[in-house]
């Protein structure tokens, strides 16, 4: 697979894992948290913004790969 190809693919597949991403983190705080203190649902937001860069340092990482030698 080439590199345009996987940047094409790469960006499709950030904005729709960000998307679902969000929908989970949301769904997690209306059905368990919502009645939360505010120190709690700092704390979660925190560390919920944050870990949506792992999966998206992974597919920028792979998209970002150069082509082998010798495929086109």
């Amino acid at each position: 697979m080439t590199q345009r190809t996987r940047k094409l693919l790469g960006t499709m597949l950030v904005l729709v894992s960000i998307v679902v991403y969000s929908i989970l983190v949301g769904t997690i705080y209306a059905n368990f948290l919502a009645a939360a203190p505010w120190w709690a649902l700092l704390a979660y937001f925190a560390v919920a913004g944050a870990l949506w860069f792992f999966p998206a340092a992974w597919i920028v990482r792979w998209m970002s790969r150069p082509d082998r030698a010798g495929t086109h």
